[in-house]
């Protein structure tokens, strides 16, 4: 059993809430598929399991987002995605033409908008920013 397991374990009890394979299941598809959206994580899941229904799914997710097991951005005008809370703490920039995403790792972001966030006495969710725009690709120039 690795450490990110137990620690997963760990939280989840002391939290009052039990260890059912359903949430291991949500929790492994959110690992496996780096960011996914709910009806994502609900067809990965199902390979495993055909009996867990989708509202199973919305209730795992925000569970384990509330206890920080995972994460999750708002990537599109639709659901959130979700990704694993174990990696780096990453912010995301998301192109508008071709919906190309790029990881933005935390200390970039510190630096980019440091100095503003200080100026207004602001401490920034980073792993919960996203940020739109064009990528270079689709921009035309």
């Amino acid at each position: 059993m690795s450490a990110s397991t137990e620690s997963w374990q760990e939280r989840l009890r002391a939290s009052g809430h039990r260890l059912t394979p359903q949430r291991e299941l949500v929790l492994a598809a959110v690992e496996k598929l780096g960011h996914a959206t709910p009806d994502e994580v609900y067809a990965e899941v199902r390979l495993h399991s055909e009996s867990i229904n989708l509202s199973t799914i919305y209730r795992t997710l925000e569970l384990l987002n509330e206890l920080g097991l995972i994460r999750h951005a708002h990537l599109t005008d639709r659901a959130p995605t979700y990704h694993s809370a174990t990696g780096h703490e990453h912010a995301h920039f998301v192109c508008r033409g071709c919906k190309k995403m790029i990881s933005v790792g935390r200390g970039e972001m510190e630096a980019a908008l440091g100095e503003l966030a200080a100026t207004y006495d602001f401490s920034p969710d980073y792993g919960h920013l996203t940020v739109f725009g064009t990528c270079a690709d689709c921009r035309e120039d």
